[in-house]
């Protein structure tokens, strides 16, 4: 069996995105890698993509169809049929495409410091400026450099720099190890938010060794994937936001013992309140109703929602 199980969740409206990415599979210097390709009920389906493909490649791909159950429970789909003899899982989301040498870098940072959790850095494009490279974390965050081409560094407190900014880390960049692929899984319920801060915090509280590589292992896509693309204007956006809270009331009991992280935690779960209540305000003022029904269920679950919004009509009052 390959050293490397590669999986892509596949949920796409348009030909040709999977064969892009997988096209930069193929391109990887490191060859010893299997894909295992999880068709979300794709509108667009996976076998319609790999028909062009050649014998050899495509009998590298084996495709799991399932019913829709988002971006993480088609990740877990892909973690529970790893192949017991592989030792690493990549993930590459179907709209990203990896730099050729992605593999090769992770295989020798993990080979040669024992690491089980690895990312290298993302190149975002300029729909994406809020990344940034894992090499400025060298000179912010007291890393440890472990070799210079390609620069890996370990942080002391990877989780904790990681609650102050998580542009650097992107999934389509992560690479775990036999432990992670055996005992982390996401919360496939948080389907349009933060699934993935929450497995990349898990993965990196269970790890023996975290090593983040400086070179850019793929370049993001351009928001063709079905999953982005939601700002404060569309319908899901409240949604968004009562999910990212739930993410981070969820993240909160992994720092328990933590009382600088549960502070900026708590600072994090304030603004995604604000944020859910001016979007329903900005709806109100177009003469469209708030969804009422969503918003009682958040402050079911989050009594400080309505001291949030009677904050927010106080201060408008005031005005």
């Amino acid at each position: 069996m390959a050293t490397f199980t590669i999986i892509i969740p596949f949920y796409q409206r348009e030909d040709g995105i999977l064969r892009r990415a997988l096209a930069s599979v193929f391109a990887q210097t490191y060859r010893d890698f299997d894909v295992l390709v999880v068709d979300d009920q794709s509108p667009y389906p996976a076998e319609d993509e790999l028909k062009p493909l050649g014998a050899e490649e495509r009998s590298r791909i084996t495709v799991i169809r399932q019913a829709n159950a988002g971006p993480g429970g088609a990740r877990n789909t892909g973690l529970d049929n790893v192949p017991a003899a592989s030792r690493y899982a990549a993930f590459l989301d179907s709209d990203d495409i990896w730099t050729p040498d992605h593999l090769q870098n992770a295989y020798s940072a993990m080979q040669s410091f024992d690491g089980d959790c690895y990312w290298a850095s993302i190149h975002g494009g300029e729909e994406f400026d809020y990344h940034f490279g894992i090499a400025d974390l060298e000179k912010s965050e007291g890393a440890h450099r472990l070799s210079d081409a390609p620069l890996i560094i370990e942080l002391p407190d990877i989780a904790g720099v990681m609650l102050k900014n998580w542009a650097f880390l992107h999934m389509s960049c992560m690479v775990i190890g036999r432990p992670l692929i055996e005992t982390v899984r996401f919360d496939a319920a948080l389907r349009l938010a933060a699934e993935d801060v929450l497995f990349f915090c898990d993965c990196m509280l269970a790890a023996r060794q975290v090593l983040l590589c400086g070179e850019a292992g793929a370049l993001r896509g351009e928001g063709i994937n079905i999953f982005h693309g939601v700002d404060n204007e569309s319908p899901q956006f409240l949604k968004q936001q009562f999910i990212t809270w739930m993410a981070l009331d969820r993240l909160e009991t992994r720092f328990a013992a933590r009382p600088k992280e549960i502070s900026t935690i708590k600072d994090y779960k304030t603004r995604a309140r604000k944020m859910a209540l001016w979007s329903q305000a900005k709806r109100m003022r177009k003469a469209r109703l708030p969804d009422f029904r969503l918003l009682f269920h958040w402050a079911c679950r989050d009594p400080a929602l309505f001291a949030s919004a009677f904050k927010l009509a106080g201060g408008k009052f005031s005005k």
